[in-house]
């Protein structure tokens, strides 16, 4: 009877722990790349070279992808199915002349909706300072004990892709 009581009161502390922590994540890293704006954004939203520098995508080599829409034009996108990544997308939603927003769902192992945003600045001379954004929520109580994890995760693969498309480009 005594495990019952520590069982329920370990749930009982795991939900409530989870009730204060955040409700949103957002991770942003940035780099400079030795070419213009024009150049390094024309490979960003050219999802036909994602799989080139996004390491997370990297991590299945057996992944399915499905390319579709024109590069750089709202409604290009990428979907993939993996062992290793699960399934989901990254739809491109808005472009101008220094910014890219990306829609990311994942539908497998679980659903998720997150914003994919960057930011391409003139930095120097003929180079771009690349600012990468990632925002969504975090759904009680799993994602939301899982969140600090997430962003050590994210963050760490931020700096692996950017430093992946900095040589992508750059070699280009």
């Amino acid at each position: 009877m005594i495990f019952v009581y520590i069982f329920i009161g370990m749930i009982a502390t795991l939900l409530i722990i989870a009730a204060l922590l955040p409700k949103t994540f957002n991770i942003e890293k940035n780099i400079v790349i030795a070419k213009p704006v024009p150049a390094v954004m024309a490979n960003v939203g050219d999802l036909n070279r994602y799989s080139e520098w996004n390491p997370w995508q990297q991590t299945d080599p057996t992944t399915q992808k499905y390319i579709t829409g024109t590069p750089n034009t709202p409604g290009h996108k990428y979907a993939w199915e993996g062992k290793k990544v699960g399934m989901g997308s990254l739809t491109l939603n808005s472009i101008d002349d220094k910014h890219i927003h990306f829609d990311l769902q994942f539908l497998k192992p679980w659903k998720s909706h997150a914003k994919d945003n960057w930011l391409f600045e003139q930095w120097g001379n003929g180079e771009t300072k690349v600012t990468w954004q990632n925002s969504g929520s975090l759904p009680w109580p799993i994602a939301r004990l899982m969140g600090p994890m997430l962003n050590k995760s994210l963050s760490k693969q931020f700096e692996q892709g950017l430093g992946n498309l900095k040589k992508m480009v750059e070699g280009s």
